[in-house]
């Protein structure tokens, strides 16, 4: 894992959560895209060198959806830049990780993505992502 490559964030409304960020950031967001496969719209915020991702669900069976139901909005996962995504999962995956989805998926930001299960992070989302190329 080379650096945190951005924060996620969970709300319930983007366009209102866009506001509050242009206003503490003091700009707009750089990207807004859907991922219809994961059931979310995405704007991401730079603040400095990092990245700040927030996550709104377009449907109430979303992974976001559920998220908000049971913790309410806030801070959903920490991702990680890794140069070799697939060595990565098999790194992780034989030192006892848990992992969510073992075969990459496209995600937002031209990204390859895959998540570590909670339960084995300390109770922490953690995403690994890989620039596609």
């Amino acid at each position: 894992m080379r650096k945190i490559e951005h924060i996620g964030i969970a709300v319930k409304d983007l366009e209102a959560s866009n506001a509050l960020f242009t206003e503490l950031f003091g700009q707009a967001p750089y990207k807004t895209e859907e991922v219809a496969s994961e059931g979310v719209r995405t704007s991401f915020f730079k603040a400095g060198p990092n990245k700040i991702e927030l996550l709104e669900a377009t449907n109430p069976d979303s992974p976001i959806a559920k998220y908000i139901e049971k913790k309410g909005e806030g801070i959903h996962h920490i991702a990680f830049d890794v140069a070799d995504i697939r060595a990565e999962v098999s790194r992780l995956k034989a030192a006892g990780f848990s992992i969510l989805n073992e075969e990459p998926k496209k995600g937002a930001d031209n990204k390859w993505v895959v998540f570590l299960h909670p339960k084995s992070t300390n109770k922490v989302l953690i995403e690994l992502c890989q620039e596609i190329d």
